[in-house]
């Protein structure tokens, strides 16, 4: 039993696979919601932000 409670609990820590596989789920929400909300503003409203159409996936996925 020891060893199935030391292997549960190193998967779900820190660092563990269900961790990191979160931390990536988030992330990839996390782009698709500024994706989208940034399709949604006219070309005008990029333009007052300084942005253009090319601009989305460069700032969506925070590079």
């Amino acid at each position: 039993m020891t060893t199935i409670d030391t292997n549960h609990s190193a998967a779900l820590g820190q660092g563990g696979i269900v961790a990191r596989f979160t931390s990536m789920l988030e992330a990839w929400r996390d782009t698709r919601v500024t994706r989208r909300e940034l399709n949604r503003l006219s070309d005008r409203e990029l333009d007052d932000i300084g942005l253009t159409r090319g601009d989305i996936e460069r700032i969506a996925r925070g590079l």
